[in-house]
C-alpha cells in the first residue's frame, strides 16, 4: 500500500514540477531584429532567443505585437515574460522595466534623399580614389614588365623587333595583346614566351577581381555617409518633415528636441515600419528618416536604386537587450543572461546580424 502511495503521489507531483511555457512577445515589421515573412517569424533577435531557449531548454510560444512599445507595455504589465527584439536600454525605459544582460549597441541613423549632383560627386570621388588609381599603376607596371621580358624571349622567336610595323609599334602591340588578352598566338611562339602570356592572363583577371570588388564596394555603394552635407547633427533637422516609429526612442529623441525650444520645430510624420520608408521619401512626403542604424542599414541594402544615404549615424549609441517581465524568477533570468553571455563571447550574435542584414 505504500508502495502505491508513493506512486500515486509522485504522479501527481510530476506536472506541477514541469518547467512553465513562457509567453515571449515580438514585434512584427522590426527588420532585421524581428518580422513575419510566409507566415513565420524571421529576424535576428528571433533566432537569438532560440538559441538562449535551445540551450536553456526553455518552453515557450510567440506572442505577436504591432511595435515595440505594445511589448514593452505587456512585460510590465506581466502580460507576457519575455519580450525580444533589438530593444534599446534608454534611461527612460529602465525606469519602468527590466532588462536581461545587453547582446549588441547600435545608435541611431537619419536617411535622406540624395540629388544626382552628390551622386555623381561621389562616384567621380570613388573612381578617383587613391587605392583606385594605386591599383591601375600596378596593373600597367606589370604588364609592361612582362611586354618587356616577352620581347626578350622572342628575339629568336616571333622577332619583335623585324616587325614591318617597326621596333615601337611592335612593343606598344604586345603591351596590347597582354593587357587585353586577343592575339596572344601572334606576338609569340616560343614555350617561355607562351608562359609569360599565361603569367599576364593571371594579372588581368585578379585585377579585374579586384577592381570589381572595389566598384561593389565604394561605387554602387555610393559612399552613404555622404548623403547631405547639410545635415550635420539632429538640430539641422529644424523645420524638416521627419518620420520616425511611433513610441520608439527616435520619437521620444526628437519630442525632446521640440521641447527643449529648437525653431522651427521638427514635424514629426507617422512611420508605422522602417522597410516602407523609401514610399515616403518618394513622394516627398517627409524629407528624412529617423531609425536605428541597424534598421537603416537593412533598408538601403533592400532597395534596388541608390537614391538614399545616411546623412548622419551612431547617434546616441545605447545597448539593446531583451525585456523582462516582473514575473520572471531570478534563477530564470541569471539562466537566460548566462545563455546570452556565453553566445556573445561565442560570437554567435555577430554571427547571427550578419546574416540577418544579409538577407535581401
Amino acid at each position: 500500500m505504500l508502495w502505491l502511495l508513493a506512486i500515486v503521489v509522485s504522479l501527481a507531483a510530476g506536472p506541477s514540477q514541469a518547467a512553465p511555457v513562457l509567453r515571449v512577445g515580438v514585434a512584427d515589421g522590426s527588420q532585421p531584429c524581428s518580422y513575419r515573412q510566409r507566415g513565420s517569424w524571421s529576424g535576428m533577435a528571433v533566432e537569438l532567443w532560440q538559441q538562449v531557449a535551445d540551450q536553456e531548454q526553455i518552453p515557450y510560444v510567440l506572442v505577436p505585437a504591432d511595435n515595440t512599445t505594445e511589448l514593452l507595455a505587456a512585460t510590465k504589465r506581466n502580460e507576457v515574460d519575455v519580450a525580444i527584439g533589438c530593444i534599446t536600454i534608454s534611461p527612460e525605459r529602465i525606469r519602468q522595466n527590466r532588462f536581461s544582460l545587453p547582446f549588441q549597441e547600435s545608435g541611431l541613423g537619419v536617411m535622406v534623399k540624395r540629388n544626382q549632383l552628390e551622386l555623381g560627386s561621389s562616384l567621380l570621388r570613388s573612381l578617383l580614389a587613391p587605392d583606385l588609381i594605386r591599383l591601375l599603376v600596378a596593373y600597367v607596371v606589370l604588364i609592361g614588365l612582362l611586354s618587356v621580358a616577352v620581347w626578350q624571349v622572342e628575339r629568336n622567336g616571333s622577332k619583335p623587333s623585324s616587325w614591318e610595323i617597326g621596333p615601337r609599334r611592335a612593343f606598344a602591340l604586345i603591351f596590347q595583346v597582354l593587357a587585353t588578352g586577343p592575339g596572344t598566338n601572334t606576338v609569340v611562339v616560343s614555350t617561355r614566351g607562351h608562359t609569360f602570356v599565361f603569367v599576364a592572363y593571371l594579372v588581368r583577371i585578379i585585377t579585374a577581381s579586384l577592381l570589381v570588388s572595389y566598384v561593389t564596394l565604394n561605387v554602387v555603394r555610393g559612399n552613404q555617409e555622404l548623403a547631405s552635407p547639410n545635415i550635420r547633427s539632429l538640430n539641422d533637422l529644424a523645420g524638416q518633415r521627419v518620420a520616425v516609429r511611433r513610441g520608439t526612442v527616435s520619437d521620444d529623441l526628437l519630442q525632446r528636441l521640440n521641447d527643449s525650444g529648437l525653431q522651427p520645430p521638427i514635424q514629426l510624420r507617422e512611420l508605422d515600419q522602417v522597410i516602407r520608408a523609401d514610399s515616403l521619401l518618394v513622394a516627398d512626403a517627409v524629407d528624412a528618416v529617423l531609425a536605428d542604424d541597424i534598421q537603416l542599414d537593412f533598408l538601403l541594402q533592400q532597395l534596388p536604386h541608390k537614391r538614399y544615404g545616411l546623412a548622419l549615424r551612431n547617434l546616441n549609441p545605447q545597448s539593446q537587450a531583451f525585456a523582462l517581465s516582473p514575473g520572471i524568477s531570478e534563477d530564470l533570468e541569471t539562466r537566460i543572461n548566462e545563455a546570452l553571455g556565453r553566445l556573445k563571447r561565442d560570437g554567435v550574435v555577430t554571427r547571427l546580424r550578419q546574416q540577418a542584414m544579409n538577407k535581401s
